[in-house]
C-alpha cells in the first residue's frame, strides 16, 4: 500500500476523531445548559393544575428569556447528532439509517421550535393576560390560555416521539457502522425508546404523570451517558493518536 493512501487513512481517522470530540461537547454543552436553565429558573409545580401553574407562569420575569435558552440548548444538543452523523459515514457514504437519522434530527429540531414559540411566547401572553383580567373577561382569558397549553401538550407529545425516534435511529445507526462502541448505540436506542413512551403519555395524560416522572428520570441519565461517553471516546482517541 503507497504512503499515500496511509497518509489519507490517517487523515481520515483524524478527522472522524475531532467530529467525534466536537459531536461529545456539544451534545454535552447543550444538555447542560438546558438542565441549569430549567432547574434553576423555571417555575415548577403541578403541571395540570392550571389555575395553580398559570400563576407560577405569569409571575416569572424571566419565562421568555428562560426558554429562549433552552431553545438554544437543545438546538445546540441536536447539533451534536448532526455532527455525530458525519462520524458514522461509511466508505460508500452515510447508510440509510444515518441519514433517516439525521433527517429525524432536523424534523425534531422543526417541532421543538414550534413548542417552544408557544409555550415561551405564546402561552406566556395567555396566562398575562388572564392575571391581569377581572370580572367575566377573567373566565374568557383562562380559557384562551388553556387552549394554548393544550397546543402546548400536542406539540410536548409528538417533540418527545420524535426526539426518541432521532435517539433510536442514531442507536442502531453505531451499532450498524461499528465506528463508535456499542454500548453507545444501545444507550441512545435505550434512551430513544423511553422517549417515545413518554411523549405517547403526554397525549394520554397530559404534563404530568407517575410514568412521565420514571420515564424523565430514566432518559436523563441515558443521554447524560450518551453525550459524555461520545465526547470521552473523542477525546480518548485522540489522547492515544498523539500518543
Amino acid at each position: 500500500m503507497s504512503p499515500h493512501i496511509h497518509g489519507g487513512k490517517g487523515a481520515e481517522e483524524a478527522g472522524s476523531r475531532r467530529l467525534l470530540t466536537i459531536a461529545g461537547g456539544l451534545m454535552l454543552g447543550g444538555f447542560v445548559l438546558n438542565v441549569i436553565l430549567t432547574a434553576a429558573l423555571h417555575p415548577s409545580g403541578e403541571e395540570d393544575d392550571h389555575t395553580a401553574i398559570f400563576t407560577e407562569y405569569a409571575e416569572s420575569s424571566a419565562w421568555v428569556a428562560v426558554h429562549l435558552g433552552q431553545f438554544i440548548g437543545v438546538l445546540v444538543t441536536l447539533s451534536g447528532l448532526l455532527v455525530l452523523h458525519r462520524v458514522l459515514r461509511g466508505a460508500d457514504g452515510p447508510s440509510l439509517v444515518a441519514r433517516l437519522a439525521a433527517a429525524a434530527t432536523v424534523a425534531t429540531a422543526t417541532i421543538w421550535a414550534v413548542l417552544q414559540g408557544l409555550d415561551g411566547v405564546g402561552l406566556k401572553q395567555a396566562v398575562d393576560s388572564w392575571f391581569s383580567a377581572s370580572g367575566t373577561e377573567k373566565a374568557i382569558r383562562f380559557a384562551n390560555a388553556e387552549a394554548v397549553r393544550w397546543l402546548e401538550w400536542g406539540f410536548q407529545s409528538y417533540f418527545r416521539i420524535m426526539l426518541g425516534l432521532t435517539l433510536v435511529l442514531f442507536g442502531a445507526a453505531i451499532l450498524a457502522s461499528r465506528r463508535v462502541a456499542g454500548w453507545l448505540g444501545w444507550t441512545a436506542l435505550v434512551a430513544g425508546v423511553c422517549s417515545v413512551i413518554f411523549g405517547v403519555d403526554v397525549g394520554y395524560s397530559g404534563l404530568a404523570s407517575g410514568l412521565q416522572d420514571v420515564l424523565g428520570i430514566v432518559t436523563f441519565i441515558l443521554v447524560l451517558v450518551f453525550a459524555t461517553g461520545v465526547l470521552v471516546a473523542g477525546v480518548r482517541e485522540r489522547g492515544r493518536h498523539h500518543g
